[in-house]
């Protein structure tokens, strides 16, 4: 099947950026100016600055740097010493940053919280990547993001080396219980309900109004219990979500999986931690959601170091 789209710096990642930057800049200056600086520093006054790391990481948003510094309106140049999704040590100097002092002192703080939060995505998605090697499973982000950040967010998951789930709510049909709970037909709850809405997914795409997108939506369903998996897997799914499934139940759904219909991928989702990851990872499944990549990750310790 075709996944979903994965996510690369582009225009549309830039446009994000600036709609970001844009609300931080008022946030800080409220209309006005940094006065503090205004009051200290000369207008005139030149300078460097480097953006350090204070502890090891993956970089991510290394990128969005050029574009604060333009939507800030600032007289500054910048150079970056690594490519997004480059690991690198405690100390090692992301970027420098030469120009007009005042402009530096307005815009650090927005720089260093778009980078801070970027930077520990991709750090953390890396520490979930590294667990599963060798076991062919795939690490995939959710929709659980800060709002506006989406596309950033999984950019910076696609730096850590983890893969990108569906965008939205356009690009994919997902169909999770509530979505059961919603509709007429099967008894609700039934192994069989589920079943029937992946055959009323598939109708729909084969139907006028949603043929246009036929090839282009993957079908998706969530089932809870081995008795729903038996009765979905039939019924032509691209993905099966195994929902909240301790890895003794996700060892017997794979087979059921490999007897029925091989060509699903299955995906375990709910509850992954670092801890359990491997022991999932080791039961055959082919994707792990894992909603901690984006709504959990620490922002990454990092600084602006003057030079001179």
């Amino acid at each position: 099947m075709q996944d979903f789209h994965q996510f690369v710096w582009d225009d549309n990642l830039k446009r994000d950026c600036r709609t970001l930057v844009k609300l931080a800049l008022a946030e800080d200056l409220g209309g006005e100016q940094d006065w503090t600086t205004i009051a200290l520093v000369p207008a005139d006054r030149m300078g460097a600055a480097n953006i350090v790391a204070r502890e090891p990481g993956i970089a991510a948003g290394l990128l969005a740097i050029p574009v604060v510094l333009a939507e800030a309106q600032s007289r500054l140049h910048v150079t970056t010493f690594l490519d997004d999704g480059q690991h690198f040590a405690a100390g090692t100097k992301l970027a420098e940053i030469t120009g007009n002092v005042r402009d530096l002192l307005t815009v650090e703080r927005t720089l260093l919280n778009l980078l801070g939060r970027l930077l520990g995505i991709a750090t953390l998605t890396g520490r979930y990547v590294s667990e599963v090697a060798g076991t062919g499973a795939r690490i995939y982000d959710t929709r659980k993001t800060m709002p506006g950040w989406r596309r950033l967010e999984k950019y910076a998951v696609r730096c850590g080396g983890g893969s990108n789930h569906r965008t939205g709510l356009f690009d994919a049909v997902l169909i999770k219980d509530n979505h059961l709970a919603q509709r007429s037909g099967a008894a609700v709850g039934s192994p069989a309900d589920a079943a029937s809405a992946v055959q009323a997914a598939r109708q729909f795409l084969q139907s006028p109004q949603g043929a246009a997108k036929q090839q282009m939506l993957p079908v998706e369903v969530e089932v809870d219990s081995l008795d729903q998996l038996a009765a979905v897997l039939p019924a032509g799914p691209d993905i099966v979500l195994l929902d909240n499934m301790p890895p003794a139940l996700l060892r017997e759904a794979v087979k059921l999986r490999d007897q029925v219909a091989p060509h699903v991928e299955l995906e375990a989702s709910g509850g992954v931690r670092l801890e359990t990851l491997r022991e999932i990872a080791a039961t055959g499944v082919e994707r792990i959601s894992v909603g901690a990549l984006t709504h959990s990750a620490r922002v990454l310790d990092i600084g602006l170091d003057w030079q001179g």
